[in-house]
């Protein structure tokens, strides 16, 4: 898969200046969530606040310039679980523990396999072609899912490992189910009309944290577990349509304004940069965590990349000095034309949110928008 490196103004993903997804959920809308829990609403009066929510969501995007909309993630509750939870043969499972964050943990749910899996009939097929009626012209609309290796990894937690390895005995099996499932998803939202579709992916973020490995049993190791997430990423990217751009973005953890690993990309980027099927990598670069810009040097001539310089966690605004200065940084192992700028991840990975108000989202995507003018024109 591979992308045409255009001089100047960019017309498809990833754009000069972007948004990696989730946006902070209207109060409206946690209302209304709430409600449907406690069973005070019905599922279709939660749907109507949920299109309402998204329609003056997309016209918000729109109006700070972003040329990729999104419905913001704002029918899930996670970024990556109620995906899983719409493949066949998964259900939604209450746990002892959540995940682990620096100094937080999340609600306690999980995907767990009730059978074999399959994408046929996926509800985010349905939510994408909400989204998409209002793309437009230089609009258009980009769908956000887990990368498959996040949900082989999912299956592999402690808490899972044990149905898992009852339904599927060979790990073989499990990886080709997992990406004939992902290709039915991906082939019904182009069908639909997605032509942007973007893979989330903490693994990579994982494999580069010491804790990670200090918290693991056995003889696994990074180039090992490395290779097994590029062959299952690939082989549900495999003889996808030529103009359906697919983009990764490679995170580290969001939720609630922190974050669950640190590390720099060096030891991933020769497996990571250089041999997964995708267009472009949007990559976190807002903290000390991400280490330095060396490793972009093995990112493929035929691929991008989105420099995530501003902070989602924080409502602060970055200054535009030191992040030009970073940019230019960058360009010491990049060409300046094979990069664009944007948040290090989402606003609101789960309906939590992060800790800042939707103004302080909305300025510092104007900020962003600001900043790629000035450096592309």
């Amino acid at each position: 898969m591979t992308v045409e490196i255009q001089a100047g103004k960019r017309t498809v993903t990833p754009f000069r200046y972007d948004n990696v997804g989730s946006f902070l959920r209207p109060e409206k809308l946690k209302k209304a969530r709430a409600s449907f829990t406690e069973g005070t609403i019905t599922e279709q009066e939660l749907k109507q606040v949920e299109d309402e929510s998204i329609e003056e969501l997309v016209q918000k995007q729109k109006e700070v310039g972003l040329k990729a909309i999104t419905d913001g993630e704002f029918r899930r509750s996670w970024w990556h679980l109620d995906f899983m939870w719409g493949l066949t043969g998964v259900k939604k499972e209450v746990i002892d523990k959540g995940y682990q964050f620096n100094g937080e943990e999340t609600r306690p749910e999980t995907a767990r396999l009730t059978g074999r899996i399959s994408g046929k009939n996926h509800p985010f097929v349905e939510h994408f072609t909400f989204v998409n009626q209002f793309a437009y012209d230089d609009v258009i609309a980009r769908q956000t899912i887990p990368a498959p290796a996040q949900f082989l990894a999912e299956l592999q937690r402690p808490e899972n490992s044990d149905v898992t390895a009852t339904i599927y005995s060979d790990i073989e099996e499990l990886i080709t189910d997992i990406a004939k499932a992902y290709q039915t998803v991906i082939k019904d939202l182009y069908d639909a009309g997605c032509r942007s579709l973007q893979i989330d992916d903490c693994t990579w973020g994982m494999l580069v944290d010491p804790n990670y490995w200090a918290s693991r049993h056995g003889s696994a190791n990074v180039q090992e577990v490395g290779e097994l997430n590029l062959r299952v990423n690939n082989a549900a990217l495999a003889n996808l349509p030529k103009d359906l751009i697919v983009t990764t973005h490679v995170c580290r953890g969001n939720y609630h304004s922190t974050w669950a690993s640190s590390g720099g990309y060096d030891p991933i980027a020769n497996i990571l940069f250089s041999k997964e099927d995708v267009s472009a990598f949007y990559l976190e670069f807002d903290t000390e965590r991400s280490g330095g810009f060396e490793p972009l040097a093995h990112v493929r001539d035929d691929r991008l990349v989105v420099l995530g310089l501003f902070s989602s966690k924080t409502g602060e605004l970055e200054d535009k000095d030191a992040i030009k200065a970073r940019i230019k940084e960058a360009t010491k192992y990049i060409d300046l034309e094979r990069l664009c700028i944007s948040p290090q991840c989402g606003f609101a990975s789960t309906e939590e949110g992060n800790i800042l108000t939707e103004e302080q989202q909305w300025k510092k995507l104007r900020l962003i928008k600001e900043v790629a003018e000035e450096i592309w024109g």
